[in-house]
């Protein structure tokens, strides 16, 4: 039977699973106090020795409203767990630290050291006195719930009742309702995630293109596939940041230079791994924000090393190896890495091999955790040239000697985002020296994903946006229409197609891209603007007027809608009708210059009869 999400820890801690005061240290069949224990020492106390390694390594977790099943933060509560702290510490069960030492050096390391092991069993072994209460150090503070201190903006989400049933997973995926009006600099994200004691894990992903908030609404539920933060390609920023809650990983603020935009029309989508409760319970996820006034100047991306669609894992394997390997094209810093995998998995080893054939280390994992996943953030950055060779290595054992196997007897697993499925992903966060390079790195991504899976659409897709967005319409052209080929339903694919085309000259193949996107999604703003706009460029302006009426029916706050409506008007010589859309356009954004520059010629074009049919405008490129 599979215990689940950090059952273990809890069932230790409770001493429902037996654990002895006697936890031998490497295989001395002596415990630690009897092994290690000085003759000659003052007794250990609890508020001078053993409240400064609980405050400082477990009260994040352990106190209340934390992700442990019990607080941490007096001495009735840690003598009352004595025997079950000792016994998970001295095995290194508890504090949850992952990576190994010397292959990385982190920010934040739980890790305890052996003195601090020592102390907490001499403690015990000493009769777990109190001591003085002048020695017990100030509490942890915790900022009225929130570690980074009071947020510029909390959202708060309604209830969602998590339903108990046989189902073990959810994901659940939430588009937060962000109250801002213009453009603004975020330098750090809190998530409270309601309940974490049935919350695995969750996290944010930034929706440019709003796709998901218009077809399913404000909160919804999509099933498996809610722990994919791919929604679209072809409207995403390049860059992109963990924003993220794992039990047992606080959050931080952005460097000096790496607050990331945030733009009234943007979703942030919060996506959570949910595990199914033993009765319904009510969960109600809160996101705490912090703005800055500083823009962006340094631009970090993440580079995904995975091989999810290759995994295929024996019955009784017991040493099964799972790789992927990525050449990087320009210079990097590495800043922080997120290995992840289920719970078949077992080492993971990621590392850098330099043109020269040098091996740099970013982590190491000899005992994977899947209940104590986090991202690791490097103390220093870590300086990749071009030309190094990301690799993964990851082992899995499903076997019945695995412990966490979550099938018995075992069975074959392959590649899948559910729990009882596996997954192989190294997600690693790298600053290029130059901004240029970012897509140099998001092609190569790109192309490495083709070359796994020839026939995914969303590969092809994925480039071919790409490709537009660094304006290589040229290039972008194949892979688009071989992901019109074999997902010929997919919007953005149609729409992103069309742009190409367009931007080609191609309109009349371009036109029937920009109507099946719009078929597909009449609601789709963009490909009602693009087909207005193709048909406008193509000399059609009786149907430019009609699709972008209904543009700006779609979206009323588009200034460039009413704009380019306004233009098509006057054009055809209806000039009272062209005015009230520049004015329009003016009231949204005023003083924006092509509405201002537009209203002050088709107000004297209306004042000079003769005049009226000679307004015109250049045209303005189709966006995808």
């Amino acid at each position: 039977m599979n215990i689940g999400f950090r059952s273990k820890v809890f069932l230790a801690c409770l001493g429902l699973i037996p654990l002895g005061v006697r936890t031998s240290l490497a295989g001395s069949g002596r415990s630690v106090a009897e092994e290690q224990k000085p003759k000659s020492q003052a007794a250990r106390t609890f508020n001078r020795d053993v409240a400064p390694v609980v405050f400082n390594h477990c009260a994040a977790c352990h106190r209340p409203g934390g992700s442990g099943p019990f607080s941490l933060l007096t001495y009735q509560d840690v003598r009352s767990h004595a025997r079950q702290i000792a016994a998970v510490t001295a095995n290194r069960f508890m504090p949850p630290w992952l990576p190994e030492p010397g292959y990385g050096k982190f920010v934040g390391e739980r890790r305890l050291t052996d003195e601090q092991i020592q102390t907490i069993q001499q403690w015990i072994s000493g009769g777990t006195p109190e001591g003085a209460a002048a020695d017990l150090p100030p509490l942890p503070t915790f900022s009225d719930g929130w570690e980074l201190g009071k947020p510029d903006l909390v959202v708060k989400l309604p209830p969602y009742v998590l339903l108990a049933g046989a189902n073990t997973d959810s994901w659940p995926r939430f588009v937060l309702p962000i109250p801002v009006s213009g453009t603004r600099y975020v330098r750090g994200v809190e998530i409270h995630p309601g309940n974490p004691k049935l919350v695995h894990h969750c996290y944010i992903a930034v929706d440019r293109t709003q796709t998901l908030h218009i077809a399913n609404g404000e909160v919804y539920e999509v099933g498996s596939t809610g722990m994919d933060g791919q929604f679209a390609s072809g409207n995403a920023e390049l860059d992109s940041r963990f924003l993220t809650w794992r039990p047992g990983s606080p959050p931080y603020m952005e460097p000096e230079g790496m607050t990331w935009r945030l733009d009234k029309d943007t979703d942030l989508i919060l996506i959570m791994h949910l595990l199914s409760p033993g009765k319904s319970e009510p969960i109600q996820p809160s996101v705490g924000f912090y703005f800055s006034d500083q823009p962006p100047t340094k631009t970090p991306m993440i580079v995904r090393l995975e091989q999810d669609g290759n995994i295929d894992i024996p019955a009784g394997a017991r040493d099964f190896e799972i790789s992927d390997d990525l050449e990087l094209p320009a210079d990097v810093k590495v800043l922080s890495i997120l290995p992840h995998a289920h719970y078949l998995c077992k080492e993971m080893r990621v590392f850098a091999t330099l043109p020269d054939g040098t091996r740099q280390w970013l982590i190491w994992v000899k005992r994977w955790d899947f209940d104590w996943q986090g991202v690791f953030r490097y103390a220093e950055p870590v300086s990749l040239p071009k030309g190094t060779i990301l690799s993964m290595r990851y082992t899995y054992d499903n076997s019945s000697d695995n412990a966490r196997n979550p099938n018995s007897p075992p069975r074959r697993v392959v590649g899948g985002q559910k729990s009882t499925e596996e997954m192989a992903d190294a997600w690693i966060e790298v600053l290029p020296e130059r901004r240029e390079d970012l897509f140099a790195l998001e092609i190569a991504m790109m192309r490495h994903k083709l070359a796994k899976y020839p026939q995914e659409p969303s590969g092809y897709a994925d480039l071919g946006a790409a490709l537009r967005a660094m304006g290589k319409n040229q290039e972008a052209l194949d892979p688009l229409r071989q992901a019109a080929q074999l997902n010929p339903n997919n919007v953005q694919v149609q729409n992103n197609l069309g742009a190409v085309l367009g931007s080609l000259g191609n309109f009349d193949e371009a036109i029937p891209h920009f109507r099946e996107a719009l078929n597909l999604r009449p609601d789709y703003f963009m490909a009602c603007f693009n087909l207005a706009n193709a048909l406008r460029l193509h000399g059609d302006l009786p149907q430019a007027t009609r699709y972008l009426q209904q543009a700006v029916e779609l979206k009323p706050d588009s200034v460039e809608a009413h704009n380019q409506l306004g233009l098509v008007q006057a054009r055809q010589g209806k000039l009272k009708e062209a005015i009230a859309q520049f004015q329009e356009a003016l009231r949204i954004k005023p003083n924006d210059p092509l509405a201002q520059q537009s209203l002050e010629r088709a107000q004297a074009a209306d004042s000079e009869p003769e005049t009226r049919n000679k307004t015109s405008k250049p045209d303005i490129e189709i966006r995808p």
